[in-house]
């Protein structure tokens, strides 16, 4: 239980960032919540590949490598999208660090998740 408040804190903590900003007076712009996408993406690769590799035993698969792949270029893609923002002038760079260190964050909350979560096969929903 202690882990899922954490996990839940540390995601909280993120999207202050991502909401700061976009909500802040002198950022006030709203493209960049289009990191929300990436958020909700980015474990789906791993999820496929869970789902369809039955061999649980192999340390590394091809398909458990592919979605390995998948999902890092969601994550640099989310770490990007708001630099080319800033570089193009549609948010000013201080709206772009808050919103790669809330990406920062998330995407260590996410982690985490997975680390605490997802280690073996016999964890049930149920349990909460």
């Amino acid at each position: 239980v202690l882990a899922l408040v954490a996990l839940s804190f540390s995601g909280a903590i993120g999207l202050t960032f991502l909401m700061l900003g976009c909500a802040l007076e002198d950022y006030g712009v709203y493209w960049p919540l289009f990191v929300l996408i990436f958020y909700v993406i980015s474990p789906i690769p791993y999820f496929i590949a869970k789902r369809v590799t039955y061999d649980s035993d192999a340390t590394s698969s091809a398909c458990r490598e592919l979605a390995y792949f998948f999902t890092t270029g969601i994550v640099v893609s989310a770490f990007g999208f708001p630099v080319i923002l800033a570089r193009v002038a549609v948010i000013k760079w201080g709206a772009c660090g808050l919103v790669l260190a809330g990406n920062a964050v998330i995407f260590l909350t996410i982690q985490g998740f997975f680390l605490v979560f997802g280690r073996g096969d016999d964890f049930s929903w149920e349990q909460w």
